[in-house]
């Protein structure tokens, strides 16, 4: 990681210029570089190398697989996916649950739009998700898992920490991330209700359903985002109901 001054630069990236995986049972738009989608310019921006934008039809999804040195986390819109690993957790993750996984040393896990196999009735509902990756601070830490709720009423109220490890946090965080430049922050807005976005060297500003409209950058539709190097605290305001996720980062990844 480094830790550098950036000229400012404001890149807007549209939703139709994402990567897409198109499948029977999954449509994934990627943000990056990822899979077998190749492009040595698109790889990272900051510390974060994965927004994978994600439905899955229902009785599907990702069967078991290893992931290392890599902090995933899971922010669910809509429908539920069921998590399991090879460390034993496993569970149901819903809209407004934030989960965390640290791969470290490594470790397997699945992904499926089957939680009738834990509780509940069979349904019809696919599953909406976004899915980030960003590097922790080490290598080969020890394998984690962290999940926690956060009420619908505090995204409603302004921009809430959905996962961090930077010191200043603390326990404003709902998860814990092993990389301590980094922290992710959510919110849903209504019609004309605004948040400002964190001042940070790198940030990524993803609208995952909705619309909205950002302070010296104009209109953001579901599935833009926008890249920010050097330059941070442009409100958001809501145009319909929207939802936004917002990566502050204070370092990127080594040239």
């Amino acid at each position: 990681m480094s830790i550098t001054d950036r000229p400012p630069t404001v890149d807007v990236r549209r939703a139709s210029t994402r990567f897409v995986t198109d499948l029977s049972w999954l449509d994934s738009k990627h943000s990056f570089a990822f899979g077998h989608h190749r492009s040595p310019t698109n790889v990272h921006h900051g510390l974060l190398l994965v927004n994978n934008d994600d439905r899955v039809a229902p009785g599907t999804g990702f069967d078991t697989h290893p992931h290392r040195d890599m902090e995933i986390v899971t922010w669910v819109l809509s429908g539920s996916l069921v998590h399991q690993d090879s460390m034993g957790h496993n569970g149901i993750i819903y809209p407004g649950l934030a989960q965390r996984m640290s791969a470290g040393t490594g470790i397997r896990h699945s992904e499926k739009n089957d939680s009738w196999n834990l509780s509940g009735a069979v349904h019809d509902d696919p599953v909406h998700f976004i899915q980030m990756w960003v590097v922790p601070d080490e290598g080969g830490i020890t394998p984690g898992y962290e999940q926690a709720e956060i009420p619908p009423e505090r995204l409603a109220s302004g921009l809430v920490t959905v996962a961090s490890g930077m010191a200043g946090h603390g326990d404003q965080t709902a998860i814990r991330i092993a990389n301590r430049y980094a922290a992710l922050h959510g919110a849903r807005l209504g019609p004309g209700q605004s948040v400002t976005l964190p001042d940070a060297p790198f940030l990524h500003l993803f609208v995952p359903s909705g619309a909205v409209s950002v302070e010296d950058v104009g209109g953001l539709s579901a599935g833009d985002a926008v890249r920010f190097t050097g330059t941070g605290g442009h409100r958001v305001t809501g145009v319909t109901d929207a939802e936004i996720l917002v990566w502050e980062m204070h370092a990127t990844l080594a040239a």
